[in-house]
């Protein structure tokens, strides 16, 4: 096969993401439509650059990087990862990304996933870090987002929100309505790190739905 430019957007937002869905990659590499990305993606498959799995019941296959793909796009070689019951919450967090790109005109380079965070840490102490982060150019700002559909404990989240608040301008916060829990503690720290922002999960949902639609469609 002869690889294009987009192919390797593909295997890099695949290997900064460890993994995506196919309708993630659609808009993340700019594909028009459902059956010209998935069509594309078994090129790839076939040609032994990325791998793909179906570990849950109702959760389309996602797709990852073989170590052929790493080698090609110089990237540590060491296979990712995928912790299962992380899954719903890994999936969340990319709707979340094409959220911010609809909703903010956000760009891919100036996104910072948590994997390219903790690659910066080095071999020092494994610290919190968002699920990403993202330069808003307009406002010449740097802001984080956090997905969290479980509770944590509240000096542990409080620990988090604060490390947020000193590093950067603003934080989003993406939980569900039904998260009641986890809503109110937010609140309640609201009145302490003035910079936090909720957003609700169902609201991105409905915004990125028409993609789930198309990729089911075609």
């Amino acid at each position: 096969m002869v690889l294009v430019d987009r192919d390797y957007v593909v295997m890099r937002e695949i290997e900064r993401w460890r993994f995506c869905l196919s309708r993630h990659i659609r808009i993340l590499a700019g594909f028009s439509g459902g059956r010209a990305c998935d069509r594309r993606l078994k090129i790839l498959v076939d040609a032994g650059y990325i791998e793909w799995k179906m570990v849950l019941y109702g959760v389309p296959r996602y797709y990852y990087l073989s170590r052929k793909g790493k080698n090609l796009i110089g990237t540590n070689a060491r296979q990712d990862k995928i912790r299962v019951e992380k899954i719903s919450h890994d999936i969340a967090v990319l709707d979340t990304v094409i959220y911010f790109m609809q909703k903010h005109n956000l760009r891919l380079e100036n996104i910072t996933t948590e994997k390219q965070l903790h690659s910066k840490d080095g071999f020092s102490s494994r610290k919190h870090c968002p699920d990403y982060i993202f330069t808003d150019t307009e406002n010449n700002c740097t802001c984080c987002v956090e997905i969290e559909l479980t509770a944590k404990a509240k000096n542990r989240l409080e620990k988090n929100i604060e490390e947020n608040y000193l590093n950067y301008e603003t934080q989003y916060w993406i939980v569900s309505k039904t998260g009641f829990k986890i809503r109110q503690m937010l609140k309640e720290f609201s009145e302490k790190y003035q910079n936090i922002k909720i957003i609700d999960l169902e609201e991105v949902q409905e915004s990125v739905k028409f993609y789930k639609e198309d990729n089911k469609t075609e």
